[in-house]
Formats: structure tokens, C-alpha cells, sequence
């Protein structure tokens, strides 16, 4: 089973601008209630999609150069990055209905 992957400054270059796949980078923090709320879904995506998409996370507080980078204003904000750059942008915690529908699009 697949889990979102962790990421950091440090490694947002290889593991999201670089990555042959599309990618969900999800902008989160510890104490954000809707993050949590969303994280389980993020979840179920990866193990879905499994080598079709890479699903990643960013800690905010501990990673503020890219999400500062991005503009990440509001979180849980969920960034697609295709070929190194962002298709689609999804602020707030939504239904897993409506990520999936997003991604399909990335993915047709």
C-alpha cells in the first residue's frame, strides 16, 4: 500500500519538479484541523493511483521556502504539478470526489 510521500525544501526539486509522474504536493501542518480531515484521502488516492501519480506532503512550518515559493496562503492547499509545473490548485479540504475528478483531468 502506497503512503504519501514526505517531502522538504531539500527534496521538492527531485521528488515533485523532476518526477516523470504527476504529483499531488499537499501543504499541510500539524495543528491544521482540515489537513487532518484530508490526509486519510490523500491516502486512499495513493494506494489507488499507485505508480500513476505521486502523492507527497509538505510540512509548512517546517518547509516555508516552498510554500512561499508557491504562495501557499491557506492550508491544506493542494498543489498538481505535471512535467514540473502546477496544472491545478485546490484550497481547503474537499471531498475525495472532487480531488479524484481533478486528478483524472491531469491524468486524460
Amino acid at each position: 500500500m502506497s503512503k504519501p510521500i514526505e517531502i522538504t525544501d531539500d527534496s521538492f526539486e527531485a521528488e515533485v519538479l523532476q518526477s516523470d509522474t504527476p504529483v499531488i504536493v499537499d501543504f499541510w501542518a500539524t495543528w491544521c484541523g482540515p489537513c487532518k480531515m484530508i490526509a486519510p484521502i490523500l491516502e486512499e488516492i495513493a494506494s489507488e493511483y499507485g505508480d500513476k501519480v505521486k502523492v507527497t506532503k509538505l510540512d509548512v512550518d517546517s518547509n516555508n521556502q516552498t510554500a512561499g515559493k508557491y504562495n501557499i496562503m491557506s492550508i491544506p492547499s493542494i498543489l498538481i504539478f505535471q512535467n514540473g509545473e502546477v496544472v491545478d490548485q485546490i484550497v481547503g479540504a474537499v471531498p475525495k470526489a472532487q480531488l479524484t475528478d481533478r486528478l483524472q483531468k491531469v491524468l486524460a
